[in-house]
């Protein structure tokens, strides 16, 4: 097989592929290390490249197929890891110039699930400093570049890990969401980020076990390689106290059997007065709603009330903030990001007063939605209130002629969703007219991963975007 069928193969079918030894990992390895030489550099989505234990882990899985052993879920299926996520041996910096040199001696506890399952880790992704912001840059390794326009942003936090899959530098991507970091990155690069409802991919190690707003997890090219290395990477862990069992094989029946027939499904162009959306943007999102209808679901235009959503953000992520970094301060100030820093010191400002109003408002949002959900099985809406916007520029400041209020709003759309602990997936679901993707947010029930998954596995079958590739590497692409 080409480099190209290689690199642009689902890690579902390459799997498959091993199995009938009509290709091997060490191939497979070889390919995307190749991919990687060639558009890295152009566009920096990997800031440590691992090639010489990808290429020793390629080699063993590849010969552990010659002695007919019974293989793991992901056996030789390259996947990339967040710069923010411990790996061990592999230079690990947070995107901050504090852990430049950091090595840790530990592999985080999604990476010993993903190697435990097979996986080749074949390098770090580029990530902002401490993944605070929607734009991928840092002072250690400077910005990554859209690939469907390099003189664009791929969104953040998990950019690095977006423009990879998007590019064929590896199937699966491990990445990270607060306020949107894997589906904002998965929006501007037409791939699938997934937010799963906190606690079902355990964390360790992590410094605040009860935190119910950062979660890890998968992106793919498609719904069902993140099914599959969801599948690996959920389940319970004593040592994430928000951890729970789970079924993983409902991921995984979900996507083989997709539908939304009888469905109740609400759509809603925007959060009502939480950020205005791109009118363009919006245009594109409603598209989806013609395909839910087709598919036999019951689309209503409806969402419930989400006005509180800045007052939380500024209260939650605020006290975050100082919690996690205000002690860098004193030091590292003035090497640290801007957006960084000013988090930091609007969470130090905040009043225990503040704190608790915004606690209040956060479980009177919970409320609401539940309410709202108990009469829907899905809400689908925009992923991102905005097309990607030029990398130099860390945040837009207006949408559709409206300032925003601080370099957090434009992304509330995801933010949002966030605050409820709802299992949120971005998948993508058409271009503007400059050519750029357009991520459809796709919102389920508590805990019903497997629904959302088997919704946005339905709207894939009906509207297929894997033939779809970025002008970096449209040209002569070929598909296995």
């Amino acid at each position: 097989m080409k480099d190209r069928d290689l690199t642009f193969t689902p890690a579902t079918a390459l799997v498959n592929l091993y199995r009938a030894r009509k290709v091997s990992p060490l191939e497979v390895t070889e390919a995307v290390l190749a991919r990687i030489d060639a558009l890295n550099p152009m566009l920096n989505a990997y800031v440590t490249v691992a090639g010489e234990s990808a290429l020793q882990a390629a080699r063993a899985a590849t010969a552990a197929l010659k002695r007919r052993v019974a293989l793991p879920p992901l056996h030789g299926v390259p996947v990339s890891i967040k710069d923010l996520t411990e790996t061990r041996g592999i230079r690990t910096t947070k995107g901050s110039r504090i852990y430049e040199h950091h090595v840790p001696d530990e592999d985080a506890l999604i990476v010993r699930r993903l190697k435990g399952a097979g996986a080749i880790v074949v390098g770090k992704t580029n990530t902002p400093e401490f993944g605070a912001g929607g734009n991928t840059f840092n002072a250690v390794f400077g910005a990554t570049r859209n690939p469907w326009n390099p003189a664009l942003t791929c969104g953040g936090s998990s950019g690095g890990a977006a423009v990879a899959l998007a590019t064929g530098m590896g199937p699966l991507a491990q990445g990270s969401d607060l306020g949107g970091s894997l589906r904002t990155p998965a929006a501007f690069c037409g791939v699938v980020g997934f937010r799963t409802t906190p606690g079902l991919v355990p964390v360790y190690p992590r410094e605040l076990a009860w935190d119910s707003l950062s979660v890890s997890g998968p992106m793919a090219r498609t719904v069902a390689d993140t099914a599959l290395m969801l599948s690996v990477i959920a389940g319970p862990d004593d040592r994430a106290p928000l951890s729970y069992d789970v079924d993983t094989r409902e991921f995984l029946r979900a996507v083989r059997a997709p539908s939304v027939k009888g469905w109740r499904v609400a759509w809603t162009p925007e959060l009502p007065g939480v950020v205005p959306v791109d009118a363009e943007v919006a245009r594109v999102a409603e598209g989806a709603t013609r395909i839910f209808r087709s598919l036999g679901a019951r689309v209503e235009t409806a969402c419930p009330d989400f006005s509180e959503v800045n007052g939380i953000v500024l209260a939650t992520r605020g006290l975050s903030m100082v919690a996690l970094h205000a002690d860098k301060l004193p030091r590292w100030r003035d090497q640290m990001q801007k957006g960084l820093v000013w988090n930091i010191e609007q969470g130090l400002r905040l009043t225990p007063e503040a704190i608790g109003r915004g606690e209040k408002l956060r479980t009177a949002l919970w409320h609401r939605v539940r309410v709202f959900m108990e009469t829907h099985d899905l809400l689908i809406l925009p992923t991102v209130a905005v097309p990607p916007f030029p990398v130099e520029q860390p945040y837009p400041t207006e949408i559709n002629g409206k300032p925003l209020e601080n370099y957090t709003q434009w992304f509330f759309l995801t933010y949002g969703i966030t605050l409820t602990g709802l299992p949120a997936i971005s998948v993508p679901c058409g271009f503007t007219r400059d050519g750029l993707p357009v991520g459809l947010q796709i919102v389920g029930r508590r805990r019903q991963e497997a629904a959302v998954l088997r919704a946005a596995a339905a709207f894939e079958a009906a509207a297929p975007w894997a033939d779809k590739f970025p002008p970096v590497i449209a040209s002569g692409v070929s598909r296995s």
